[in-house]
């Protein structure tokens, strides 16, 4: 995978698309590279499970960033001739700045649903036992990557170039369904995760690079469940900053499920979407190279 892409290209309605390419249909191209792309991270998932198992340690995210890894490098390898823009491999000052202007939007977005569940429950902050340094490097860190290849990288990608609307709501939909099995999960949750999963979305739409959905991503996760003491979509942390006590309707604080169960995160969420699409490149022609 590299930036330079130096390939004859042929201009479509959603891009630019290779010239070998160009004549096939775009939702053929898309169902095979789907389809491909979940045949090697489904293989790699069930290797590296079994592997693991074998040596007596699990690392359940690892192995699924590991599989999503192998998933990406294989697919842009038969496929795309090795070149893809990812938006991952960037100059570091790019990386560092839209990854810290995520974590930014995300505090305000946590910080804001935050408050409005203690104004209207009787929900409150005292100590906690301290930060999960272990899991953030065991679960938090290989989550947020892994999730955000799965459903902002190469498959979301080339739907990107087909269909920017089809992209969005599919794998928003797809985003929501595989969290359908957490613990405590509620009919509200699916919703708040299916919009946080538009938010994530139009996240990379804003630069059309990773960084600024990690970012967000990952400082929501932190801020919501290490630092603030709610459970992150069912996960409980061994360890965190503060815990959250008290008691009030669970539509209202989330439940078991987290803040991410609540009204009000969805209501953040809507305003942030707002906000993105005023940026975003939805409906813009984007040159590839």
């Amino acid at each position: 995978m590299t930036n330079g892409e130096r390939i004859d290209r042929s201009e479509t309605r959603g891009g630019f698309e290779p010239r070998a390419t160009a004549k096939q249909p775009a939702i053929a191209q898309a169902i095979a590279a789907l389809s491909l792309f979940v045949a090697f991270y489904v293989a790699t998932l069930f290797a590296g499970g079994y592997l693991s198992a074998l040596a007596g340690v699990y690392f359940g995210q690892w192995v699924t960033l590991i599989a999503v890894s192998v998933a990406t490098i294989a697919t842009v390898a038969i496929l795309e001739g090795g070149h893809w823009r990812l938006g991952l491999f960037v100059a570091p000052r790019l990386a560092v700045r839209e990854c810290l202007l995520g974590c930014g939007a995300a505090v305000l977005l946590i910080a804001a649903a935050d408050g409005l569940v203690m104004l209207t429950t009787r929900l409150r902050h005292v100590s906690g036992n301290g930060f999960p340094w272990i899991e953030l490097i065991a679960v938090y860190l290989p989550a947020v990557f892994h999730e955000e290849l799965l459903f902002r990288g190469y498959p979301f990608q080339k739907l990107w170039r087909m269909n920017r609307l089809v992209a969005v709501a599919f794998t928003s939909i797809v985003f929501a369904a595989l969290h359908g099995g957490n613990n405590a999960v509620s009919w509200l949750a699916m919703v708040n995760l299916f919009l946080a999963g538009i938010l994530l979305a139009l996240a990379y739409a804003r630069y059309e690079r990773l960084w600024f959905p990690i970012g967000i991503h990952l400082a929501w996760n932190l801020l919501s469940g290490p630092i603030l003491g709610y459970n992150v979509s069912g996960f409980v942390a061994n360890e965190t900053v503060f815990r959250t006590v008290g008691r009030g309707t669970p539509w209202l604080t989330g439940g078991l499920f987290g803040i991410e169960g609540s009204v009000w995160i969805g209501i953040v969420e809507l305003a942030g979407v707002a906000l993105l699409l005023r940026g975003s490149r939805l409906n813009r022609e984007v040159d590839y190279d």
